[in-house]
């Protein structure tokens, strides 16, 4: 019961403060109908109750079982079984995150049907699973992270050199979306686990962060790979649709109940079948241990079709809506602020957050404060979203002008700030991209560049995902420059730069 309330009031958290702000948006500037709120209101019912059943599964099952695998490969020392491991569970973990499904789900709809869910998610999945693999490989071989970053952004720049600007935008968006509610713990966890195949335990556990960094180069390189087959297609740029009319209440959800469910059931059951394999060759559990493992998997698939429902019956129709209104309006302001409180309330009401504020407190001994670190990520992210809003009215402002001087001076600092900074900052870019930002504020973009006169549904409905994972990168590394000047004004050797 505790560990409920405690997930509980984490998933309250994050989905009040947007539910807040439809409210008070619909009181003033942007008039809901009865109907369509109080679907909303559903939808947001069903992603609560679904994503607090979805995280006591992760704890139960999900997280269980990559300890069962990071143990297993911990004992056998064996590289190869460590590879095949980290590719096939890499490989079903992405197929099954939220963030992913949802985000798929949107380009299918924008493009109208040219590029499919199923497809996306699955090449994804490929290059997560890849780059997964290459990451512990580099834990257990002692690879430097600076190299290996420096590398892989290379490859991505020369990548986006080949491919339309449309796909620049899905791929670093589809970054963002991957590492959310499932990918992130459960690799961190097994990344940290692996960590103790090294003989020095402490350098391995330094080693574990920047497994997620790897990882999310892995989904951009896959994305813009597929982006080669794609080059001079031309895409239906008002397959978008704003808001579901009428006055049902429960028919949409009931509607899309078994299209979600087999969908959720096709995802869970191979990650199902993993652990019954590990049971049977590798691994035994004891049987309290493997009734509760099962029933951990039953609440994430159940929490994940209540998930997915309540994001796609009421929620993402709003946001929708609430961006196509006020892109009506008269000036820019308006949506540009809105915008800036979306980013902001969802930083400060993401629990990952608080855990990487306090990650960051302890690392530094209290040099750098989690009080500062959470205004520097919430403004941050605030003014990523405004971005977002104003590159829909500024015609010349595309998603690159953006992008490549971020990263180009986040690659830049990581050869300047502590080491164990360069693999929490760019880790962190999986913090901020929390499930309120797959759906209710890629919603909100995407009805106001649709409904923005000369305004482009696919280049500038998306790139956000993108905005927001690049600002924790600049900011933890801010702070390791920060803790680095303290450190060498009080005269504290810089260990973690060695």
């Amino acid at each position: 019961m505790g560990e409920l309330l405690v997930k509980l009031r984490e998933v309250l958290y994050a989905v009040a403060p947007v539910t807040v702000l439809v409210f008070v948006l619909s009181i003033t500037a942007v008039p809901l109908e009865t109907a369509v709120f109080l679907r909303f209101l559903l939808g947001a019912l069903f992603i609560v109750a679904g994503l607090t059943l979805f995280l006591i599964g992760v704890d139960k099952g999900i997280a269980p079982l990559g300890r069962l695998v990071g143990e297993t490969i911990t004992k056998t020392g064996k590289l190869v079984f460590l590879i095949v491991a980290a590719l096939v569970l890499g490989f079903f973990i992405t197929l099954a995150e939220p963030g992913l499904i949802v985000f798929a789900d949107q380009i299918e709809l924008v493009t109208g049907g040219v590029i499919v869910a199923p497809l996306l998610i699955g090449v994804v999945s490929v290059g997560l699973a890849m780059l997964l693999a290459f990451a512990f490989y580099r834990i257990v071989i002692n690879l430097p992270l600076r190299l290996i970053l420096l590398s892989l952004y290379v490859i991505i720049f020369v990548l986006t050199l080949c491919v339309d600007t449309t796909f620049i935008i899905f791929a670093f968006d589809a970054s963002g979306a991957t590492t959310g509610v499932l990918a992130t713990p459960f690799i961190l966890a097994l990344a940290f686990g692996l960590s103790h195949l090294k003989r020095d335990s402490r350098t391995g556990e330094s080693d574990s962060f920047g497994t997620i960094a790897i990882v999310s180069a892995g989904a951009i390189i896959a994305v813009l790979i597929l982006g080669l087959f794609h080059r001079g297609v031309v895409y239906q740029r008002d397959a978008i649709e704003l808001i579901d009319h009428g006055n049902a209440l429960f028919a949409p959800f009931g509607q899309l109940f078994f299209t979600v469910a087999t969908e959720v059931v096709i995802i869970v059951s191979p990650l199902i079948v993993i652990f019954l394999i590990f049971q049977r060759f590798f691994a035994r559990v004891r049987w309290r241990a493997f009734v509760r493992i099962m029933r951990g998997f039953v609440y994430a698939g159940v929490g994940l079709i209540l998930f997915l429902l309540g994001v796609y019956a009421g929620f993402m129709d709003v946001g929708r809506l609430v961006g196509a209104t006020l892109a009506s309006h008269e000036g820019m302001w308006l949506i540009v602020g809105v915008a800036f409180v979306l980013g902001l309330l969802t930083i400060l009401a993401e629990p990952a957050v608080v855990v990487l504020t306090h990650q960051i407190e302890d690392v530094t001994s209290g040099y750098v404060t989690r009080s500062a670190v959470l205004i520097a990520l919430a403004l941050g992210v605030g003014c990523a979203v405004a971005l977002s809003a104003l590159r829909v009215y500024v015609e010349p402002l595309q998603i690159w002008h953006l992008l490549l001087p971020g990263y180009a001076l986040a690659l830049g600092l990581m050869f300047i700030v502590p080491r164990v900074f360069v693999g929490m900052a760019f880790d962190a870019g999986g913090v901020a991209t929390g499930p309120m930002t797959a759906t209710f504020i890629l919603a909100f973009m995407q009805g106001a560049a649709a409904t923005k006169e000369g305004a482009d549904v696919i280049l500038d409905g998306f790139g956000m995902i993108a905005l927001v994972a690049l600002v924790p990168i600049l900011t933890l590394e801010a702070m390791g420059l920060i803790f680095r000047m303290k450190s060498k004004k009080e005269g504290i050797p810089d260990e973690s730069n060695a």
